[in-house]
């Protein structure tokens, strides 16, 4: 492995941050003082200007209009942003996107993807099932629609009812169930939905929703950062064949894929608060002295410094596994994965806490921007989950896979 970045990965961190200069994180009002969420959409200006730095199409194949790049180069982006609290879904959208390019039916890909690295249309994933706690394709079922004949719909080369992606060429599906907390469902055009299509909840496949489907409701709710989020209740919603994506292990991509972005952003928010807390610390004085100069000071900066390089690595690591996935080695895709999680979860918790600490009072003032990286820190570790939960499942392929 090596963990050397490209001129083309390069060029696009150079790209971001010329966009997210700009960014103000306290551009919207303090979740600590908002009831409800800090506003009613995302940042659309924001959104335009990514589309116009060519940041929404970079994971796509010139096909599609995009720059052909692969999930390092979109983790470097998100790492970018989330130094700055960007408030977009720009996570959930491309990884959408690269699940649509990967596995999706050709017709499915042309209908969304020039679309989406434009900006023009806005893809998002529900991938909490009903709890937050259960796996996401166990919430939803999906069923054969008794009320549909074979597929007419073709994709470019392919005989009619048999598109790639869609596995039974039948005509149609229903899907029943709900799915919480889906970030940007009530601003997003389209909605990627896991379900299973056995009774024993076996047969994982994903399915693309437009937000305005019949059956398809949007109830209230709000992240911890006072964001804008959504439980989706599907009461008999029909997919046509072409918009479900059946091949197998498509659904874990892209659940693998927004479990090592939510690490980047992790990784990023936790180095842009240490920039802020060494800043402060480098001015604050007491006796006479910046508090820098405190050995219990430095010290705790300098464990929050190997937290975020640990977390680093561990990322970088994931997402080489996830572009190279033959690439072999003692445990699975989903072992790296895990690994970035723990890391993340843990160390962002460790380095705001830390920074709150080392702030003092300043951490808790609202008209400072430091309360609204830790609420976004914590929205984040909820997200991942908890470590001992990854520790476990990391356990389980240990067993499972044991080293030589």
């Amino acid at each position: 492995m090596d963990f050397t970045f490209t001129e083309e990965q390069q060029a696009a961190v150079e790209a971001a941050r010329a966009v997210f200069a700009g960014v103000a994180p306290d551009g919207v009002p303090s979740p600590a003082l908002t009831p409800g969420a800090v506003a009613d959409d995302f940042d659309r200006p924001l959104w335009a200007r990514l589309a116009a730095g060519d940041l929404l199409s970079l994971v796509l194949a010139p096909e599609h209009g995009g720059a052909g790049l692969d999930a390092i180069a979109l983790c470097l982006v998100l790492r970018e942003s989330a130094k700055v609290l960007a408030r977009v879904p720009l996570l959930e959208h491309c990884a959408t996107a690269m699940a649509v390019q990967a596995h999706g039916a050709d017709a499915l890909a042309a209908e969304l993807l020039p679309d989406a690295g434009r900006g023009a249309l806005v893809l998002t994933a529900a991938a909490h099932g009903r709890t937050g706690h259960d796996p996401a394709e166990l919430a939803v079922t999906a069923r054969p629609d008794p009320g549909t004949s074979t597929s007419t719909s073709t994709s470019a080369g392919t005989a009619a009812g048999t598109t790639p992606g869609t596995g039974t060429g039948t005509g149609g599906w229903v899907l029943d169930g709900v799915q919480t907390a889906v970030p940007g469902a009530h601003s997003a055009d389209w909605i990627a939905v896991p379900a299973h299509t056995g009774e024993d909840g076996s047969g994982a496949v994903l399915a693309l929703v437009p937000r305005t489907a019949e059956g398809l409701t949007l109830a209230e709710q709000y992240s911890t950062s006072g964001e804008r989020l959504a439980e989706l209740t599907l009461d008999a919603v029909r997919v046509p064949a072409h918009r479900l994506i059946e091949t197998p292990g498509a659904w874990e991509d892209l659940r693998r894929l927004l479990a090592t972005g939510t690490c980047a952003l992790a990784l990023g928010l936790g180095e842009g608060v240490l920039t802020m807390t060494s800043q402060y610390t480098s001015k604050r004085e007491q006796f006479g002295f910046p508090v820098a100069t405190f050995q219990a000071v430095a010290v705790q900066a300098a464990d929050r410094y190997i937290d975020l390089r640990a977390m680093e690595v561990t990322l970088w690591q994931a997402a080489w596994r996830l572009e190279h996935p033959g690439s072999g080695g003692p445990l699975p895709a989903a072992g790296d994965v895990a690994v970035a999680k723990i890391w993340a979860a843990e160390g962002v918790r460790r380095v705001v806490q830390t920074a709150q600490h080392l702030h003092g009072g300043f951490g808790a003032d609202t008209d400072y921007p430091l309360h609204r990286y830790h609420a976004w820190a914590k929205q984040l570790e909820l997200q991942l989950g908890p470590a001992a939960a990854h520790e476990e499942a990391l356990g389980d392929l240990l067993a499972a896979h044991p080293l030589a």
